[in-house]
């Protein structure tokens, strides 16, 4: 049984490689289109809304402009229901979706109140708001319609009375598009499905523009990426000289071991605080699935897949992925004391996430274990000596906490001051924060007449 399980290890990391190499992907999307262009068939997108969603109702204002560009095919699917499966903390995602909502409006001069003005909503209100959208989900007008009804929603959000003849039959579709989601492969709202790849709201748009580009679905011949402003700028402003700067707010990272975002979030935080020469303070978590929460494979596929394309875009390496959920994480944390007293945390915590996302090493291995900690500049001799030390889970509890208090509900969290998100997309929202709080500073040193 162990050998068997040894093997299996063994072989992940080349299967993972294979499953998201950048050559599967271009033959998956050959077939999809000359499947297509056989059955003479248009190309559509199907987009599944979330009637009381945030990102649902953000990703209509965006589809308003992007009808306009694409030569496309929008079928619109409404549902109400979700899948607690795939919301392990409900209700602390609901409140920060909404909480992220109103920044990610602001970056793209969309529309959404913020915490303060939002109204109250019941469920009666959202069902009704539901039945509402899905009666009208194949009209040829629906985002015009969609976005008047949840503009009241989300101002209002004071219930009327539904405008269908047969409640029942509503109620069925809902249900129907929400199977549909599932069969699919996807449980979110705010989702496009085109041709074997998902793309969620706002954030993932400019992967899904790249596509329609590339295969040449435009209406201009020089069309580009628009819904790239959370990346396109990052890490690009002019340097300003911060060493006259006292006092200097630091980074905080909400990080796990075995969460692929959260490696990119890493990579991203790293480069961050040192473009503006800002602290960085990493605070590692226990991974999900270590903290008893199950995650679907479903969901799991789509994680992967999604840190690829992201990856990609970055200029990150990823996919030749050596899981290290259990003892792997466990031997990380344990020397994350260690590494802190060498001063050194930062290298160690990189060399594993790169090791264990990029390289395929076995991190559970001593031979793997060896090879990240020395490249890292810690000595191995010391680190087999703390292996054992479980002390670890009294911090990873405090992290968690914390990051949990801050009203974030996943790794990677990041926190700036009062100014915190979730998500490694989130890095350029946290970089106007940054850059706000360095020219306050520069002004008030212009003023005081420091040179």
């Amino acid at each position: 049984m162990q050998a068997t399980e040894n093997m299996k290890k063994a072989i992940m990391p080349y299967v993972a490689r294979c499953i998201s190499s950048d050559q599967l992907l271009s033959a998956r999307r050959n077939i999809y289109a000359v499947k297509r262009k056989a059955l003479r068939q248009e190309p559509v997108l199907d987009i599944f809304l979330k009637a009381d969603d945030p990102y649902s109702y953000l990703l209509i204002q965006a589809l308003e402009s992007f009808r306009s560009r694409f030569t496309i095919k929008l079928r619109f699917h409404v549902f109400y229901d979700i899948d607690p499966v795939m919301y392990p903390k409900f209700e602390m995602w609901r409140k920060y979706a909404r909480y992220d909502a109103y920044y990610l409006a602001k970056l793209y001069g969309f529309h959404f109140p913020n915490n303060d003005s939002l109204p109250v909503q019941d469920e009666q209100t959202t069902k009704q708001l539901a039945l509402r959208l899905v009666e009208i989900e194949n009209d040829d007008d629906f985002i015009v319609k969609a976005n008047v009804l949840l503009r009241h929603f989300w101002c209002h959000s004071q219930p009327t009375s539904p405008s269908f003849d047969n409640y029942n039959k509503a109620e069925l579709r809902l249900s129907n598009n929400q199977s549909l989601l599932a069969q699919k492969g996807h449980y979110l709202g705010a989702m496009i499905y085109f041709e074997g790849e998902w793309y969620w709201g706002l954030d993932r748009l400019d992967h899904l523009e790249n596509r329609l580009i590339e295969i040449g679905l435009t209406f201009a011949p020089n069309e580009h990426p628009k819904f790239n402003r959370t990346y396109q700028d990052f890490c690009k402003a002019p340097l300003l000289d911060v060493s006259r700067y006292e006092d200097k707010t630091p980074l905080v990272l909400y990080w796990s071991a075995r969460s692929p975002y959260s490696y990119l979030g890493l990579e991203r935080a790293v480069h961050l605080a040192d473009h503006y020469q800002m602290p960085l303070v990493i605070k590692p978590v226990l991974p999900m699935m270590m903290r008893g929460m199950n995650v679907p494979e479903a969901k799991k596929m789509y994680i992967f897949l999604d840190t690829k394309r992201e990856a990609r875009k970055l200029g990150i390496p990823y996919g030749f992925v050596a899981d290290p959920l259990g003892a792997a994480v466990e031997r990380c944390y344990a020397l994350v004391q260690y590494a802190q007293s060498e001063n050194k945390l930062q290298g160690f915590l990189l060399s594993f996430a790169r090791g264990v996302n990029a390289e395929g090493i076995r991190a559970e291995t001593d031979r793997g274990l060896e090879k990240i900690v020395t490249r890292s500049g810690l000595n191995w001799s010391v680190a087999k000596t703390k292996l054992s030390d479980i002390s670890w889970r009294q911090w990873a509890q405090a992290n968690l906490d914390e990051m949990f208090a801050m009203g974030c509900w996943g790794v990677p969290s990041i926190r700036y001051g009062e100014t915190h998100f979730w998500g490694q997309d989130r890095f350029g929202m946290i970089e106007v924060a940054i850059k706000k709080d360095l020219e306050k500073a520069a002004t008030c040193l212009k003023n005081s007449g420091s040179t």
